[in-house]
Parts: C-alpha cells; structure tokens; sequence
C-alpha cells in the first residue's frame, strides 16, 4: 500500500509539472522532442497496460496526452510563424 502511495504521488508530480507548462502557456518543447517523446509515452502506455501496472499505465497515458498537447501548441506556434 505505502509503495502504491509513493508511484501515485510520482505520477501526479510527473503529470503536474507536465500541466503546469501548458497551463503557464510557456513555450512547447522542440517539435521533434515532442513527436518522439510521445510516441514513447503511447509505446510504454501499451507496455504498461500489458504488464497491468496501473500507476504506470495512467502515467504513461498522462504523458501521450500532455505532449499531444505540446505538438499541437507548438503546430500553432509553427503556423502563425
């Protein structure tokens, strides 16, 4: 229980810090980290998933949606360039 405790509280810090610079509007990371991050991020939700290690699985999850969120930021970014 008291380790489960301690992977929650790693994924809200993860997600948080994650959030806190889209909610800070402050500027995407590289277009190209982005794309690569993300993709690693959905690969490790499935492997996650796979493996039926919850914590990990929404981390995992957590982090493809917030940098989706990055590569569309940084697409509109792009754009009005």
């Amino acid at each position: 229980m008291m380790m489960e405790a301690l992977g929650l509280l790693g994924l809200l810090l993860v997600a948080g810090g994650w959030a806190i610079t889209i909610i800070r509007r402050s500027p995407p990371p590289p277009l190209d980290l982005t794309a690569i991050y993300f993709a690693g991020s959905i690969a490790l939700t499935i492997y996650a998933a796979w493996e039926k290690d919850a914590v990990f699985t929404i981390l995992n999850a957590a982090s493809a949606v917030l940098s989706f969120a990055n590569l569309v930021r940084a697409g509109i970014n792009n754009r009005d360039k």
